[in-house]
């Protein structure tokens, strides 16, 4: 399971990855705020590590982006002895679990796996690419923290491209899979319209690349 851990220390951060590496976790590193939100939003991972003080900023506030944008994401803050007021506030902007600093890398991972039991892998729920997100729960697409209301033909053009997202598809092959697979045999100029459209929509975003002459293709933006 990919857990992303927000940490600008990196003795702890290297400390915890090792550990939890050695279970079976996938864990990316982020040393700021900024670089996590990025990260989010290329790829929703399964659960969050969220250390309170960050260089630029408190992480209450990507506590609130987060949940705004994919509500069934666990995320479990770590913050400091004493600070109750963080803990408090961790919680009223939708934290899921807390663990005290210092703490013992075991008593970590039975934190994490407690809160993975109640929530499973909700990252398999969301597709993300370039600041656009996809719950497939609630067929529901967001775009930089905006919800976009798509037509039947849009939502599942989307879908596909998400679904192989990094990969070139031609137009043939998604004429087959999008409208040929549910009955609804259409010429090439409706795949032309439907995207223009569906580009309309998501603002024209950059993670959205026409292959000339072959197909398209969504790709995460550095």
């Amino acid at each position: 399971m990919d857990l992303y851990y927000i940490e600008d220390n990196p003795d702890i951060a290297d400390t915890v990855k090792t550990y939890l590496e050695q279970r079976n976790f996938k864990v990316t590193i982020c040393a700021t705020l900024a670089r996590a939100r990025q990260a989010i939003q290329n790829h929703v991972p399964g659960v969050v590590l969220l250390d309170w003080n960050m260089p630029d900023g408190r992480g209450d506030s990507l506590c609130r982006w987060i949940r705004g944008n994919w509500k069934e994401l666990p995320v479990i803050f770590l913050t400091v002895r004493g600070d109750s007021a963080d803990i408090v506030s961790g919680f009223q902007n939708g934290a899921d679990d807390y663990v005290v600093k210092p703490f013992e890398l075991e008593v970590l991972y039975s934190r994490i796996r407690a809160v993975l039991r109640r929530t499973g892998n909700v990252g398999e729920q969301y597709l993300s690419c370039g600041g656009i997100s996809i719950d497939t729960n609630r067929r529901q697409v967001i775009c930089h923290s905006e919800e976009i209301l798509l037509s039947a033909a849009e939502y599942q053009l989307l879908l596909y491209l998400m679904q192989h997202k990094g990969k070139t598809v031609t137009r043939e092959k998604i004429l087959e899979q999008v409208w040929d697979a549910n009955g609804s045999y259409v010429n090439d100029n409706t795949l032309t319209v439907t995207m223009k459209r569906l580009r309309d929509k998501l603002n024209q975003p950059e993670c959205l690349k026409t292959v000339r002459s072959v197909g398209y293709r969504m790709e995460d933006i550095l």
